[in-house]
């Protein structure tokens, strides 16, 4: 999946764009994935992620070591 963020979990929803005849045709929001470098002082490495911007926000709000146990948590490897 390559708009998945790996701290909130957001992934692509689907809809319709409506044109002005109201005819529908199908389409789809992808939430805003960046792929982002921090450094991980426990480990004394960088894990490269893939966030959302809500994450990126997340992660700037908690901490980083927050942030990776919580990704953890989901079962996801990093």
């Amino acid at each position: 999946m390559s708009a998945h963020c790996q701290l909130t979990g957001a992934v692509p929803r689907f809809g319709n764009n409506i044109s002005h005849s109201h005819r529908r045709t199908p389409r789809r929001f992808d939430p805003n994935v960046q792929r982002k470098r921090y450094w991980l002082p426990s480990e004394g490495r960088y894990v490269r992620l893939r966030l959302s911007v809500k994450g990126i926000k997340t992660v700037d709000s908690i901490g980083i070591e927050a942030a990776v146990a919580r990704i953890r948590a989901r079962g996801v490897r990093i």
